[in-house]
């Protein structure tokens, strides 16, 4: 039987590389794989980029709500997911179906929580239901283990706002930082 993976960690660890690498090792193996991504995320408009310039194009944008089964043609080896926290909770479920009932791994790749350290919705069912949950690590400059991440607006870190604000748009950028350097630039910034 087919699992949901979540495959999670803060920005910066390879989430995005390792679901195009992973596309190209089914691919080469004579598999069709269905890549999805969120509308909600803009960056890269039908492709998804990685951080060193990698990128490809996604076979579903999907919008909030919208469910993937009418997508779904004969065939379907896998389904890979990026940027899976901006799923709703339905659209999780329904991914867990399709993984049971029609027998297709669904691989989901994104982050845990948000600049606020609170979870997104998609993430948060993802870590209730998935199959098998593993994170994908990387550093805070400090040397430790990135657990979370930061958001600037203009170079200056922000701790208020909306939930979701797309890396490399409206002067917003993000770092992955320990939960140390987290709370002391936290609370510098009061």
């Amino acid at each position: 039987m087919a699992k949901l993976y979540f495959k999670y960690g803060a920005m910066n660890c390879g989430k995005t590389t390792t679901i195009i690498q992973t596309a190209h090792n089914y691919e080469e193996k004579d598999k069709k794989v269905l890549l999805i991504k969120s509308s909600l995320d803009t960056k890269g408009a039908t492709n998804i980029i990685n951080r060193t310039g990698l990128s490809r194009k996604v076979d579903i944008l999907l919008p909030p709500e919208v469910l993937v089964e009418p997508y779904l043609k004969e065939g379907i080896d896998v389904i890979l997911v990026d940027e899976a926290q901006f799923l709703s909770p339905n659209q999780v479920d329904e991914l867990y179906k399709i993984s049971k009932l029609k027998d297709i791994p669904v691989l989901c790749y994104g982050l845990r929580c948000d600049f606020k350290m609170e979870p997104f919705p998609g993430s948060a069912r993802l870590l209730a239901i998935a199959d098998s949950l593993d994170e994908i690590k990387t550093i805070c400059k400090c040397g430790k283990k990135a657990t979370t991440n930061v958001r600037f607006i203009n170079d200056k870190p922000t701790f208020k706002g909306d939930q979701i604000a797309i890396d490399n748009e409206n002067n917003v950028t993000y770092e992955s930082m320990c939960g140390s350097c987290y709370l002391k630039l936290k609370e510098g910034a009061k």
